[in-house]
């Protein structure tokens, strides 16, 4: 099954956001639910045929969508800066409010969620926060702390944007390309941010966790997923050889074979079965 792509409105920061999102995968509304959270500049649609794989695979109803800033939905305001806790608002108040949305109930139904590099610190902060809403989590290439390379490659990034077809390439996926961009870039690249670090707090996290890193990754070294399994201790880690930033596009056979393995391993029944 594949639904519609459609339009949610929850209020953020005192105004009306509209949120793109989209159903996959099984009808069956006893399913376990895998909510995809994009990369810093990913959108609903950038995640190409990814999710629908792995609810094909794993028998699972998939929730796809852009935060605000991104794809269809709410671009960023012209004067709104993201600060150092950008990632913590969408994790603590974006995710939460948006379920409320779309009436997912976690102690009803199994929940996981599934996150991309930004994406995947955003799940590792909803988990820590909300410690019995989720059956597990997924993370790929996730970021717990700011790194140089991750600096030198998002430095690289905003002269590619300026100087090459990047700009026109992303256009095709954010109504608002430079909200999208910009958001993500200056705050990354700001001073301030070097220090941000989430290690302290995903130790807190009690769910069946799986850190996914390439070794050729571009924006983080594997101290990123290392990181975790520290202080995760029931993480399992994946590290993958030809694999860069995108580890679910450069090896999607082992990435789908190890997130089915942790899904039936930690399978639980809907609430009342």
């Amino acid at each position: 099954m594949t639904g519609p792509v459609s339009f949610a409105t929850i209020e953020w920061r005192g105004r009306p956001v509209r949120i793109e999102y989209q159903w996959l995968g099984s009808a069956d509304e006893d399913a376990p639910l895998v909510v995809f959270l994009h990369e810093g500049l990913g959108s609903r649609a950038m995640w190409r045929d990814f999710p629908q794989m792995l609810c094909e695979r794993c028998a699972c109803r998939g929730l796809v969508y852009s935060r605000p800033g991104y794809g269809r939905s709410t671009p960023r305001a012209p004067d709104e800066l993201w600060g150092v806790d950008f990632m913590h608002r969408q994790a603590h108040e974006v995710l939460p409010v948006l379920f409320d949305a779309l009436e997912i109930d976690p102690q009803e139904q199994p929940l996981w969620l599934l996150g991309h590099s930004d994406g995947g610190s955003i799940a590792l902060l909803f988990a820590a926060r909300y410690l019995n809403a989720l059956a597990g989590a997924i993370v790929i290439a996730p970021h717990v702390m700011v790194e140089d390379l991750s600096i030198l490659s998002i430095e690289r990034a905003r002269s590619s944007y300026l100087t090459t077809d990047l700009r026109e390439r992303l256009a095709r996926y954010h109504d608002d390309v430079d909200s999208a961009f910009w958001g993500w870039n200056r705050i990354w690249l700001d001073p301030e941010f070097r220090a941000w670090s989430i290690v302290p707090e995903i130790a807190a996290i009690r769910c069946p966790l799986l850190a996914i890193q390439g070794i050729d990754d571009e924006y983080g070294t594997l101290e990123q997923i290392r990181a975790i399994g520290r202080a995760v201790p029931q993480t399992e880690l994946l590290e993958l050889a030809d694999a860069g930033h995108s580890a679910h596009r450069d090896q999607g056979a082992a990435v789908l074979d190890a997130i089915a393995s942790l899904m039936r391993q930690h399978a639980r029944p809907p609430s009342g079965h």
